[in-house]
């Protein structure tokens, strides 16, 4: 059996929109393969947002399966659906979403929190922002840090309940080319170190092609799948 940690048969999204219903998804099937780094990519009304959103399970389907390592999510209700998004999904933002109260260790134990884990806590948290670091900031607030230093906490807070996979929503569009580069280098040498799989939202083709794979969808349908890239034939 193939090792996937995420597959999508026919997954459909319609929303009312007043009298109307608009169809977002219109039944996208794909693989992503364990340790895998990919990219969804498409215009403006593609679909890709809503795709994050059904992956990274903040919204379930109107039809179709939603398989993300080895639970079916679909058609789970709103209670279900948070405990597998706080253990098995990492999400890292386009504008950060740290809690300006909390310093970056606080931030970083917020997953563990919801989980209501208690031993061990403050340790895990410790690890991963050693991970990606910045365990010399722990103790600063956000308005402390430069907004490289805010992303590299949102990674580590993502990383910290070892999830199976990482959720970027264009992690770099708030940051200069130059920590862009460096925020991309730290998600990707994690992937090779951990293995972790890491799925990438974004508009900027650049950071597209680090990926391993690119999917993209258009008017709400699989454009490509970007197999071929790696040599593979679809599935």
């Amino acid at each position: 059996m193939a090792d996937w940690v995420i597959e999508a048969r026919e997954i459909k999204k319609t929303y009312r929109m007043g009298e109307f219903d608009v169809e977002a998804l219109k039944g996208v099937s794909f693989t992503v393969d364990r340790g895998e780094v990919v990219s969804i990519m498409g215009p403006s009304g593609s679909g890709k947002s809503t795709m994050m959103n059904t992956l990274g399970c903040l919204d379930r389907p109107t039809s179709g399966e939603y398989i993300l390592d080895g639970e079916s999510v679909a058609q789970m209700n709103d209670d279900q659906l948070a405990s597998v998004r706080n253990r098995k999904v990492g999400f890292v933002f386009q504008s950060f979403n740290l809690l300006s109260r909390l310093t970056a260790i606080g931030n970083v134990e917020l997953p563990l929190r919801y989980a209501g884990m208690v031993e061990g806590r403050r340790e895990r948290a410790i690890a991963s922002l050693e991970a990606v670091g910045l365990k010399d900031r722990m103790k600063h607030r956000p308005y402390e840090l430069s907004g490289g230093q805010q992303q590299r906490v949102a990674v580590a807070r993502a990383l910290v309940n070892d999830p199976a996979i990482i959720m970027a929503d264009e992690p770099t569009g708030n940051l200069d080319s130059k920590v862009g580069k460096e925020i991309m280098s730290l998600l990707l040498n994690l992937n090779k170190e951990r293995g972790t799989t890491l799925i990438i939202v974004t508009h900027d083709p650049t950071i597209a092609e680090q990926t391993q794979r690119v999917i993209t969808l258009r008017d709400g349908l699989l454009e490509s799948d970007g197999y071929e890239k790696q040599g593979k034939t679809k599935k």
